[in-house]
């Protein structure tokens, strides 16, 4: 089981966008890294190019998000709203949920 799903609301806590949160776009459990919405914001330059019925694409400097490592984000608590670590809980129907480090509540 992740620790850091898509979906999740996560704080930087290292690097340039420190402090900022976010919602998980991507998650790349091969690589250690997620992708977070509109945090490391990084731009490329695309050459021109043909289209799908013969027109021509321009060049032109397009804005993405860039991967940042799982050390470097938190989950943020839904309940206290904090950032948080991630423990685990197995409930009495069998289910095992991410718990809440600081107040203890279920994440799923």
């Amino acid at each position: 089981m992740q620790r850091i799903k898509k979906g999740d609301t996560v704080e930087i806590i290292a690097g340039k966008d420190l402090g900022e949160r976010g919602e998980v776009v991507k998650v790349l459990p091969t690589d250690d890294r997620v992708i977070v919405n509109g945090v490391n914001t990084v731009k490329r330059h695309q050459k021109a190019r043909p289209g799908p019925s013969g027109q021509q694409i321009p060049a032109q400097i397009v804005e993405k998000d860039a991967p940042l490592h799982l050390s470097n984000v938190m989950l943020v608590c839904s309940k206290c709203d904090k950032r948080t670590r991630v423990g685990y809980r197995i409930r009495e129907d069998g289910f095992k949920v991410r718990v809440c480090k600081k107040c203890n509540a279920d994440i799923d």
